[in-house]
């Protein structure tokens, strides 16, 4: 095991560089200009607006940049961002805790509810149950955050006027009432991504499961007298969480990158929104730090999952 850790730690060097290339690439060549705001003002003087394009480092070319860039990366320096004038990190600071109530919270409800449902369904293949499951699971993954988000923010906000009609970023919880004012502003967003998330992730183990429940071990366990709840359990599961586990480890990262559509709609100012927004304005050192941290997220994840394949399945060695 400490040899594959230390191959794939290595391995993954070139790849989160040329990743960052890449990214840093197209970010630059993009059409848009961040200082194109002091271009449409009459008031800010040429030689101010050339000032300011050299003290940011945009007069040198995009290769040097990358290499400033990555330079200060490696020193812990995420840079400054362009449009708000603050440190990126300090930025991203800001907006974790928000992504983190909502799409974190998200992503816990979908894996503690999707899993058991999934394993039900398939064990109870045909039944009303799974006749149910499967159907809910089907509309969740059809229809798209956007047309839920509206939906549920028409009947319930806008309708019904159960929950407020904007997420507040600067309600701090010190007590039980603000406690359920952040619960009653966090559901709809919640909703919304813990929908599509448990569907995918029932569809997925419900297959997963119904594909090893015919398998000779399963027979074998059975023939030896095992009960179901023990072969299920013990067999079954374990082995059918290998594939889910990719799905999984896949999805985590999506945590830090926040819902880019589902922050839009309910006013969320996590990282999601903040991504659209530094797009927009070409604030390259903010869209890089997001894009790029998801990338190494993706790949510490891949690991985690290689290591968990190993804990569900005997059989995989990597020494």
């Amino acid at each position: 095991m400490g040899r594959f850790l230390v191959r794939r730690v290595v391995l993954s060097v070139p790849t989160l560089l040329l990743i960052s290339f890449v990214l840093f690439a197209v970010l630059a060549l993009a059409p848009g200009d961040p200082l194109g705001e002091f271009g449409t003002n009459p008031a800010v003087p040429p030689e101010v607006r050339e000032n300011i394009r050299r003290s940011l480092g945009l007069d040198q070319p995009w290769p040097v940049r990358y290499v400033k860039w990555l330079s200060a990366i490696v020193q812990g320096d995420w840079g400054f961002s362009f449009a708000s004038k603050m440190p990126v990190w300090e930025l991203l600071k800001l907006r974790i805790p928000s992504t983190m109530a909502v799409v974190g919270v998200a992503y816990l409800v979908s894996l503690l509810i999707a899993v058991p449902i999934g394993i039900l369904s398939a064990i109870k293949q045909y039944s009303i149950w799974d006749h149910i499951s499967t159907s809910l699971a089907f509309i969740g993954f059809s229809l798209p955050t956007f047309f839920t988000g509206v939906l549920l923010y028409v009947i319930l906000s806008v309708k019904l006027q159960w929950l407020p009609f904007i997420y507040d970023s600067t309600l701090q919880v010190t007590d039980m009432e603000s406690m359920g004012q952040q619960v009653k502003q966090s559901i709809m967003p919640i909703a919304v991504l813990a929908l599509f998330q448990t569907a995918t992730l029932v569809r997925f183990t419900r297959a997963s499961v119904l594909e090893n429940l015919p398998l000779d071990y399963v027979r074998t366990a059975r023939a030896k007298g095992l009960g179901g709840v023990s072969v299920v359990g013990r067999h079954v599961v374990r082995n059918s969480l290998i594939p889910v586990v990719t799905l999984i480890a896949l999805s985590a990262p999506t945590v830090f990158s926040g819902a880019l559509i589902t922050e839009q709609i309910f006013r969320v100012p996590g990282i999601g929104s903040l991504l659209i927004k530094s797009i927009q304005s070409s604030d390259t050192p903010v869209v890089m730090a997001i894009t790029f941290t998801f990338s190494i997220l993706v790949v510490i994840f891949n690991l985690v999952a290689d290591i968990i394949y190993g804990m569900l399945d005997p059989r995989i060695r990597y020494d």
